[in-house]
């Protein structure tokens, strides 16, 4: 997997009072890391964020990430995108330096503030809340999709089986793209993985921005963690009708939801799960003798 993972000796202790640990307590073995590294996000010669991400999609994640601050909503807003000199102590391309080029007539950001993004918080840089309640120019609220309960609750082993990067580090999230059919199932149409739940959903959308899909209508995103606010504003300015995540939203994230028109789950495990906003579009089969939900 390249720089996406990386191999590290460790001692590993065991306690768990069998035999072999009391007479080999410590063991030393090789454990395989994600990778974390910093991307610099230039937009033409101007420094504009710096992210720290797993590399990989790299050109998918800025794609995202304009999206996501509301500064590129078509792909033609993106003339293109191309790695920068970046070189480590050795002098090999690090390839953690991208620049997108826009097209002229697109309004560039405040690219003076040059905020610093970690991996666990896609707004530390953001000057108060009001500054990222962007005004989407897709509506999540006129989304007519429904999903079937059950196709919703099975989302989160779906994308389980694809993340090939969590299987050898259990260290990253994910965040996949499914599209809703007629009949009610659902195809994976994009999976990402990275050490940051919101690079995992800006790589989505900027992948979807790059291949012409946005609006993303009769879709759901499904992520491997919590339901953060700014997950749901990605969602929302992706025109992202549901939100389902593993874990627990926050206040905020419902708050937002509702404000944007979109359906918000927590906590789906397979066989349950909360709908916090937007239950309208979650559908249960009926039962063809009686009529009462299955």
């Amino acid at each position: 997997m390249g720089r996406v993972t990386q191999r590290r000796k460790v001692h590993k202790f065991v306690l768990d009072g069998s035999p072999q640990a009391l007479e080999f307590p410590v063991r030393h073995r090789e454990d395989v890391l994600a990778v974390e590294e910093p991307l610099e996000i230039r937009l033409g010669n101007l420094s504009f964020s710096v992210t720290m991400r797993t590399p990989g999609n790299d050109f998918d994640l800025v794609a995202g990430f304009l999206v996501s601050e509301g500064v590129i909503w078509t792909p033609d807003q993106l003339v293109s995108l191309r790695f920068c000199a970046g070189e480590d102590e050795d002098g090999v391309q690090t390839f953690n330096v991208v620049e997108a080029q826009l097209r002229p007539d697109v309004v560039r950001p405040d690219t003076g503030r040059n905020f610093f993004t970690s991996s666990s918080c896609g707004i530390c840089g953001t000057d108060s809340i009001d500054a990222v309640r962007k005004s989407s120019h897709f509506s999540p609220a006129a989304d007519p999709l429904t999903v079937p309960v059950e196709t919703l609750a099975s989302l989160p082993d779906r994308l389980r089986e694809a993340q090939a990067v969590f299987d050898v580090t259990g260290g990253v999230h994910a965040a996949g793209l499914f599209r809703i059919a007629d009949d009610g199932s659902a195809e994976l149409l994009c999976l990402r993985e990275d050490v940051g739940r919101h690079n995992a959903v800006d790589k989505v959308v900027g992948w979807a921005l790059r291949e012409g899909l946005l609006p993303l209508s009769g879709t759901v995103l499904q992520v491997s963690g919590r339901a953060s606010f700014e997950l749901v504003q990605k969602a929302s300015l992706a025109g992202i009708p549901v939100l389902a995540a593993v874990s627990a939203p926050s206040s905020l994230a419902v708050e937002l939801a509702e404000d944007s028109g979109m359906t918000l789950a927590g906590f789906s495990r397979g066989t349950t799960l909360n709908v916090y906003v937007g239950n309208e579009r979650v559908s249960m089969r009926q039962s063809s003798a009686s009529g009462a939900p299955a």
